[in-house]
């Protein structure tokens, strides 16, 4: 059985503002929330706690490695991807540059190997092919 408060609210009267006691207020003390999440080691990233359907990304405080955590909406985890970082120099920003790798060739290059193709296809007699070849 439930119970109310039947006999209303009760306050005193003849208690002024004078007599009360005073409100202390407690100055709320500013908080600092940092955007990166620090963790120590891989263990460490797959301790922390990752509420269901959210990601975070972590950075490791013993390694130069971040670590991306992520719990699907039923709660389940997903596994840990693991990324090394490296910082960039300044000639690696430009756009030219960091597309530049073992897989790719300057124009002068290029041009160098287009004039070897010309000479060696200049000496090479071409086969007369006919239809049913």
């Amino acid at each position: 059985m439930a119970y109310g408060n039947y006999g209303g609210n009760y306050y005193n009267p003849y208690m002024t503002a004078a007599t009360q006691p005073p409100q202390v207020q407690v100055p709320q003390q500013p908080q600092t929330q940092s955007s990166i999440l620090w963790v120590q080691g891989e263990a460490g990233a797959k301790a922390y706690p990752v509420g269901a359907g959210n990601s975070v990304l972590l950075m490791d405080t013993e390694d130069s490695v971040m670590y991306i955590k992520t719990v699907d909406v039923s709660g389940m985890p997903q596994p840990l991807r693991v990324f090394d970082y490296v910082e960039r120099s300044a000639q690696g920003r430009s756009g030219a540059a960091a597309v530049a790798n073992a897989d790719t060739v300057t124009r002068e290059e290029f041009e160098a190997l287009r004039e070897d193709v010309r000479r060696l296809s200049k000496g090479v007699r071409k086969p007369n092919l006919t239809e049913d070849e």
